[in-house]
């Protein structure tokens, strides 16, 4: 079934002024057309070209004028592992509803199923893309949808495999409702600003299901990334916005929730990491706002691993984690205060909700853990309840500074 961001377009351009005189070509084994590059030449700026079910065994089909390409239910254009499938250089193209299989493979060109180069105005949208080295790959281009497509990788390992959506040098992408899964990166952004990510689900990806490098004022919210070597990592970035997602099973020994690497001016908040060895790690990365986020189950909440600055961690929720904190370095006008944390044991004698003893979120044993990671064995042992409790009253190894002055006694309800 289209979606209804496809019809809104179709519509949009039914109205453009070229679209008086359009005319609706059909390609299929019984048509006049029976190649879909032979029909692209035909045709004039603004048709609309129509794919009837059928396997069309093409490559390299260049789209260079302004057209709307739907397909039929069970078109397929198998690429045959030979190169590039679908390359759109003009603006205002559409792309819509096709499967495509079988991309070729290299190392030097990048092959993808759909490149975008230098266009404005696209939209790539209910697309089924199987056995592929890059998926959607977007260069050069700003003011384009990429709705609703679904790609399905086979990645084993990052050196031989591509992303599932790839921006590259392009603003203003709308990239919503998309499932990528086993790629190497599910969704990647370099040099690109100003983009939306919203409602996808990125999972099993080799390496991220989402990743940002020097890209400014992007907006990520409502995604799912499940089970990736990492969830989201922003590198080189600022002014990012990230809300409502959901990371999960992220888990391995350098795995993450969310990775910061020199990122400045982020605000993140509302989001669920749940059940990965590490919900966030920062580095370099300074005003950075993370409030009203549910951190659960993870191995460590938050891992800091020094030179931040000015950043600001309250209104969460700390439950259940094996570590909230690990902390390297001192306080730098770092806050951590209202939180809820589900190992804090003070009272609140006054019942306003606000513990009357501050909570010291970092303990020894993490300290240990991530200086020699065999000791994690004794994490349930008497032994590092007692170490704890020695840390807490003497603070030699852990920042003595480093507290919750006002900890919550009840969970913070997020919207």
């Amino acid at each position: 079934m289209k979606s209804i961001y496809s019809i809104i377009i179709c519509v949009f351009l039914f109205f453009h002024p070229l679209t008086i005189f359009s005319k609706t070509i059909e390609v299929g084994p019984n048509c006049k057309h029976t190649n879909l590059q032979e029909a692209i030449k035909t045709a004039k700026a603004y048709d609309t070209i129509i794919v009837k079910k059928g396997t069309y065994r093409e490559v390299e089909i260049r789209i260079d004028k302004a057209l709307t390409i739907t397909a039929e239910t069970g078109a397929i254009i198998d690429g045959e592992e030979k190169g590039e499938i679908i390359i759109i250089t003009a603006d205002d193209v559409v792309v819509d509803g096709f499967t495509i299989i079988n991309v070729g493979t290299s190392y030097i060109k990048d092959y993808a199923a759909i490149r975008v180069r230098g266009s404005k105005n696209f939209v790539i949208s209910n697309n089924l893309i199987k056995n592929l080295f890059f998926g959607i790959y977007i260069e050069k281009s700003k003011n384009g949808r990429i709705v609703h497509n679904k790609i399905y990788g086979k990645a084993l390992n990052e050196f031989n495999s591509g992303n599932g959506i790839q921006l590259w040098y392009s603003n203003q992408i709308e990239i919503d409702n998309n499932l990528v899964l086993q790629v190497r990166d599910g969704i990647y952004l370099e040099f690109s600003n100003y983009c939306t990510i919203t409602n996808n689900q990125s999972m099993k990806n080799v390496r991220y299901g989402l990743h940002f490098m020097f890209s400014n004022n992007d907006f990520v919210r409502g995604n799912t990334f499940d089970n990736n070597g990492a969830g989201v990592a922003i590198m080189f970035s600022k002014d990012m916005k990230m809300s409502h997602n959901t990371f999960k099973n992220n888990w391995g020994s350098a795995a993450y929730g969310v990775l910061l690497k020199e990122v400045n001016d982020t605000k993140i908040h509302n989001n669920l990491f749940y059940k990965n060895t590490t919900g966030i790690n920062i580095e370099g990365s300074n005003r950075v706002a993370y409030y009203n986020n549910d951190f659960t189950s993870n191995g460590w909440a938050i891992n800091s691993r020094g030179a931040n600055y000015y950043n600001k961690i309250n209104h969460n929720n700390f439950m259940h984690n094996s570590f909230d904190v690990v902390y390297h370095g001192g306080l730098n006008h770092n806050s951590f205060n209202s939180n809820y944390w589900s190992n804090y044991t003070g009272y609140d004698l006054n019942k306003d909700g606000i513990g009357d003893v501050p909570y010291r979120p970092v303990k020894l044993f993490s300290y240990i853990v991530n200086r020699t990671p065999e000791a994690i064995l004794f994490l349930r042992s008497l032994f590092v309840d007692i170490i704890d409790f020695s840390e807490k009253v003497s603070p030699v190894f852990t920042p003595d500074h480093l507290t919750d002055a006002e900890p919550l006694m009840k969970k913070i309800k997020h919207d």
